[in-house]
């Protein structure tokens, strides 16, 4: 296998985003049509590497390795048959069919890339979503961010510092240390306290004997809505609650934060929490480049409008998807969920649509089919809906049926970007060294 060499003549088709919709597209495009050179397809992301987002929390907590997870595009464009280009989109001329691309700064604050444009006849914005704060004072300054594998990385290494710092000190402890506040019970932020209620008290394990996990280490987490995972079924909220209870994470709902300081997050309601690292996981919005972008339409949070076509409604060689998109979902008369599951449909579904449109054929709309949701918490369980829309109502499940259809969920997403074979060996290959390594990251 080999990058395909670019081919003048061939449809051009830049992917900007890749996360878990533009690989996957790009991937399945390479395949195709890059690899019988129909199609020169680009992807462009600022970041070299790609991690699977919902893994993130993972990362943050110190469960999960990164270098066994991260994909590396260029290795993956060689393999798959289409380019990779790094760098940050920061503008669209739609007449000229050119999409801009930021320079490239590196660490050190060299430049590696100068500022470059690139020409499409198909362009496809799988940018994604970031938190939205809302306005909420203090955020920027204070509070932490799950957005990229960056942002998990410092809060671990944060995390990681806290509780060598606790244990090195000759005074008592201060009343927000080794307290943390995660802002937003989605599903984020329930899956973090979970998986940090367990690797806290590893880490402690590791010699840190000052540290009394139990006495010492607080999780609080913080929402507006009057419950946990506010957009899954109460079932399957009451589910998470009890089992963060029994765990002792301080569970507040019903609580708008009014602002963010440096030690403490303030509620409206006067009750001031402290807390020495604070993330904030609640809300999204697409990135602020895209609003109204060249004339585009969007929507408050900055979406893409499109049909269910994935077309833009205001330009016929641009598709958008994932939770950079508002697409709309009839059967509910609203607009499809931010879901993982979502985004993976809808690349799947432009692989075939895109095909069709070199063909000269109409597109088909596409259709939002929920299978339920899931949510981990860690080691200790899992609840979820499944089959939620497919049959009339939907599926309960928890515990031990429900950890492993998270876990497919993941490997689903492996196997559209590697295939059936090198997902069984590198599947077999963590196993085998999970068992010879600590559970826990300590640097």
């Amino acid at each position: 296998m080999r990058t395909p060499t670019p081919n003048p003549s061939a449809h051009r088709i830049v992917i900007v985003g890749g996360g878990a919709a533009g690989l996957v597209l790009a991937t399945g495009l390479g395949n195709s049509l890059g690899r019988k050179g129909l199609a020169d397809i680009t992807l462009i992301d600022k970041a070299r590497t790609h991690i699977w987002k919902p893994k993130l929390h993972e990362i943050a907590a110190g469960s999960m390795d990164v270098g066994r997870h991260e994909l590396n595009y260029l290795a993956q464009a060689h393999w798959h048959h289409f380019h990779y280009r790094v760098g940050e989109m920061n503008g669209l001329d739609r007449a000229n069919k050119l999409v801009h691309v930021a320079p490239f700064i590196d660490e050190d604050g060299v430049m590696v890339t100068a500022q470059r444009s690139f020409a499409y006849d198909t362009l496809v914005m799988a940018v994604g979503s970031r938190s939205n704060d809302f306005g909420t004072p203090g955020v920027d300054q204070h509070a932490l961010k799950l957005e990229t594998l960056a942002d998990a990385e410092r809060f671990h290494r944060r995390m990681l510092d806290a509780c060598v710092r606790a244990n090195a000190q000759e005074t008592p402890l201060r009343p927000e240390q080794l307290q943390v506040a995660v802002i937003g019970a989605g599903a984020t932020g329930v899956e973090l306290v979970a998986q940090l209620h367990r690797t806290t008290r590893e880490v402690v394990a590791f010699g840190l004997d000052r540290i009394d996990p139990e006495r010492d280490i607080k999780l609080n987490l913080i929402e507006a809505a009057d419950r946990i995972l506010p957009a899954l079924s109460p079932r399957l909220s009451k589910g998470a609650h009890d089992l963060l209870d029994s765990l002792g994470v301080k569970v507040h709902t019903s609580a708008r934060v009014s602002g963010v300081g440096a030690d403490n997050v303030q509620l409206a309601s006067g009750e001031v929490i402290p807390a020495e690292l604070v993330v904030w996981a609640a809300g999204i919005k697409a990135p602020g480049f895209l609003k109204d972008i060249d004339g585009l339409e969007t929507n408050r949070i900055n979406q893409l409008a499109v049909h269910q076509t994935l077309l833009t409604t205001r330009d016929d060689n641009i598709f958008a998807m994932g939770d950079c998109s508002a697409c709309p979902w009839p059967e509910k008369n609203g607009f499809v969920p931010p879901r993982a599951q979502a985004a993976n449909q809808q690349a799947s579904h432009l692989v075939k649509q895109i095909k069709r449109r070199l063909d000269g054929k109409p597109l088909e709309p596409y259709r939002y089919r929920d299978f339920g949701s899931l949510v981990s918490l860690g080691d200790y369980s899992a609840v979820g809906s499944l089959m939620g829309g497919i049959m009339e109502g939907s599926l309960f499940i928890d515990g031990l049926v429900a950890r492993v259809m998270y876990t497919s969920l993941y490997k689903m997403h492996e196997l559209a970007l590697h295939g059936v074979t090198k997902v069984t060996l590198e599947t077999l290959t963590r196993a085998i060294t999970r068992r010879t390594e600590s559970h826990v990251k300590l640097h």
